[in-house]
């Protein structure tokens, strides 16, 4: 999808930052899911792999592929995830990095918080 990179992040390694400004309402990123699994299926995956399962329903869990499983996550995040995609809950400047906040938008793993905003949750 045109109007992102993937590039080196302060919250976790790798993170995927806007490449031209995005407006409040616009799709940022959709997503092309590697695989769909069901919770069991989730057990067999390796270890490396876990952190990129997304639920998106009742026994339904995408195993995200890039660029979209660099999203990180922010307790003051800029998208949304509505069905597969993340879409823009405000204006994004080009450059800034686009988060999501998994403790409201279905992520299946528990983590400590590195976004370091200052109402940050800590552990999510």
């Amino acid at each position: 999808m045109s109007g992102i990179i993937i590039k080196k992040s302060k919250i976790n390694k790798t993170g995927v930052f806007a490449d031209k400004n995005f407006k409040k309402g616009e799709t940022v990123l959709k997503w092309k899911p590697k695989q769909i699994l069901t919770k069991k299926e989730i057990s067999t995956l390796p270890e490396s792999e876990k952190h990129y399962v997304y639920n998106s329903g009742p026994n339904e869990y995408v195993l995200q592929n890039t660029p979209e499983r660099y999203v990180n996550h922010s307790c003051e995040p800029n998208t949304k995830v509505i069905n597969k995609s993340d879409i823009a809950i405000r204006d994004i400047k080009k450059g800034e990095e686009i988060t999501s906040d998994y403790s409201t938008d279905n992520a299946t793993m528990h983590f400590k918080c590195n976004c370091d905003n200052k109402n940050c949750k800590k552990d999510i």
